[in-house]
């Protein structure tokens, strides 16, 4: 959630910062009330824009929730599911994930798909069970033409706007499992194709580190988003490796 105000003086820096990074795939999701002013503001820019979250029906009395035709009619392309704080916030199960993907899926949106375990779940060993259940849990029933241009994000819970964050080894272990699991469920090829992101406390000065990573394919930031100047520098990291 970004603060109360006006959310142009963050994207048109955003702009400035970001303008000739074009070697790298960015995507900027901020909050529903400001996606349309986000995909006006980078319409002349190689910069991708996604909702935070969407409602799995297209139509009916669902007051309060955002569909996918309502987040591609703002230009949008990509949509964010579940992520953690809706899993602990709103209730958000494997099931209600399953749905929201091939609700995204049938819409012509590309999902991002959030996975990870909370810190109770790593200190007794659960991390590779937990994010298995969460990966089959959205991809239930799909196929790998269906899937096409998935995105995963593996954002560990404990790390997730606490300052910690996985050292780069774990969290390769981590990337590394999941698409091992993908390789199980569909075929090595679209497993090595997908983009598996790291989210959890990423920041300019562990982005280099994390990047180098052979199963990390990128950042979904969080906090680090709300300052144009750290953004940009976690871009700059990416550049670094690309």
């Amino acid at each position: 959630m970004n603060p109360p105000g006006d959310p142009m003086p963050l994207l048109r820096e955003l702009k400035a910062r970001l303008m000739g990074m074009d070697s790298v795939d960015l995507l900027i999701a901020p909050p529903f009330t400001a996606l349309h002013q986000a995909v006006f503001m980078f319409k002349d820019m190689p910069i991708m824009t996604g909702a935070q979250n969407l409602y799995w029906e297209d139509k009916g009395a669902f007051t309060g929730e955002i569909s996918a035709s309502m987040i591609l009619d703002t230009g949008a392309t990509h949509v964010i599911i579940g992520h953690s704080e809706r899993r602990q916030f709103f209730s958000e199960t494997d099931e209600t994930v399953s749905l929201r993907v091939k609700a995204a899926l049938a819409s012509g949106l590309q999902p991002i798909v959030c996975v990870g375990e909370t810190e109770s779940e790593r200190e007794s060993g659960e991390t590779n069970d937990v994010v298995q259940w969460q990966l089959s849990g959205a991809l239930e029933g799909l196929t790998e033409e269906a899937i096409t241009g998935l995105i995963l994000a593996y954002e560990p819970v404990w790390a997730i706007g606490t300052g910690k964050v996985a050292q780069p080894q774990d969290a390769q272990d981590v990337h590394e499992f999941l698409r091992t699991q993908l390789k199980s469920k569909f075929s090595s090829v679209f497993a090595d194709s997908i983009r598996i992101l790291y989210g959890g406390s990423v920041k300019p000065d562990n982005a280099h580190g994390l990047f180098k990573q052979p199963d990390i394919d990128g950042a979904l930031v969080g906090g680090a988003s709300l300052s144009a100047e750290s953004f940009a520098g976690i871009a700059s990291a990416a550049i670094q490796l690309s």
